[in-house]
């Protein structure tokens, strides 16, 4: 699963990361928490391969992919939701499923296979709009068809970037749930989060940046009985 060592990141003069390490597991959620700008969508994107001037060493499944680009690094199993969906306004929901679709890996057989009809299963209101266009979907819709393309990768680990924001309350939740799912599918999900409230009830651990530093690395459970470090990190 995903290892992230002494990750650095700049851009021009300016420094964005700085010597960010975590590891996360199959089977749990690692949220990566911290106020706007505080760098995880930086450190998300970074992991990805997505940034110019990387430093340090990213791991998936022990194997290094800090110097491969990003269509090799979905390949290896490594999926992205990034923060502002990118899904394809022109082409309908179907349509956009199956550009997402990947075969299965020979190296993950025990894998769930996702097609169609089983991401339809996760998100039942796809199902009732797969002929529609993307650009014609609401912004709650729009997260869920981003989430399930993504999911048509096949993918062992996911990496969510701020999937709650500017979403109505009862669409968080069903995001929620189906975070829920993905991890009870063994999925490792790492999710980049501002929303406290939403990081709670998904969450195993939790890693809190600011300023482009690991400030604190443990169990949610031990951030959310630590009530000054949620004032000094966390507070808005």
């Amino acid at each position: 699963m995903p290892e992230v060592r002494n990750l650095c990141v700049r851009h021009g003069r300016a420094q964005l990361l700085f010597d960010v390490s975590f590891t996360a597991n199959a089977g749990e959620v690692l949220v990566l928490v911290g106020r706007n700008g505080a760098g995880k969508s930086t450190t998300m994107k970074a992991i990805m391969g997505l940034l110019p001037d990387v430093t340090g060493e990213v791991r998936f499944d022990g194997v290094p992919i800090t110097d491969l680009t990003a269509h090799e690094i979905s390949r290896r199993g490594l999926g992205y939701v990034p923060e502002d969906r990118r899904i394809f306004t022109d082409l309908t929901v179907a349509e956009n499923l199956e550009v997402g679709r990947q075969p299965a890996r020979k190296d993950a057989t025990d894998a769930p296979r996702w097609t169609v009809s089983r991401v339809c299963e996760l998100f039942p209101k796809l199902a009732e709009m797969l002929d529609r266009p993307g650009g014609h979907m609401s912004g709650g819709e729009q997260q869920m068809l981003t989430i399930a393309r993504t999911l048509m990768g096949n993918p062992k680990a996911i990496l969510l970037d701020e999937p709650s924001e500017g979403l109505a309350p009862i669409v968080v939740e069903h995001i929620a749930r189906s975070v829920q799912a993905l991890k009870r599918e063994g999925l490792c999900v790492i999710l980049s989060e501002q929303n406290l409230r939403f990081a709670r009830v998904v969450a195993d651990r939790a890693v809190v940046i600011e300023r482009g530093s690991v400030k604190f690395s443990g169990g949610f459970a031990e951030l959310e009985a630590n009530p000054a470090l949620r004032d000094q990190y966390l507070a808005l």
